[in-house]
């Protein structure tokens, strides 16, 4: 995980429509930049929902979303359509972001070792310096959590 009052490392991905999203894009406001295992997941399922109901109140706050894994644009797109997500997904194929935001690590699972995602959410600001930084967040209190921090 990334340390707090360090800058976000520069990023530019494919958005669930396939248009280019970077960084910088967001320049000027407050970035909610979340990380997380798979679409269409129980876990994951219920953090972009949540997000998704939030959605108005982070805009309110002047906050962007951004969520990112590892799934194709195609994959994407059906999340996004299934559950009506008002917010932009960033594929990263060839974890390049997930592991520039050192998130890709060795998870357990059932006594099973394997390398995955480990859900993580920054809090990005205007300047594009990450503020808060939250590892192993539990997915359906994320985006509640992360509307509180906003203030």
């Amino acid at each position: 995980m990334l340390k707090t009052g360090t800058r976000a490392p520069e990023f530019s991905l494919p958005d669930q429509n396939g248009e280019m999203r970077s960084l910088s894009d967001y320049r000027g406001q407050k970035l909610i930049l979340y990380f997380y295992p798979k679409d269409m997941t129980a876990g994951c399922t219920k953090q972009a929902c949540a997000f998704g109901e939030l959605y108005p109140q982070f805009r309110e706050k002047g906050a962007a979303v951004l969520g990112v894994s590892k799934d194709s644009v195609a994959s994407h797109k059906k999340f996004e359509e299934k559950y009506g997500l008002p917010f932009t997904l960033l594929s990263d194929t060839e974890k390049e972001v997930i592991q520039a935001y050192d998130v890709w690590k060795e998870k357990k699972n059932y006594g099973k070792v394997s390398m995955g995602v480990v859900r993580t959410t920054y809090l990005i600001d205007e300047n594009g310096i990450i503020v808060r930084a939250f590892d192993k967040v539990k997915a359906a209190d994320n985006p509640a959590q992360m509307l509180a921090e906003l203030g």
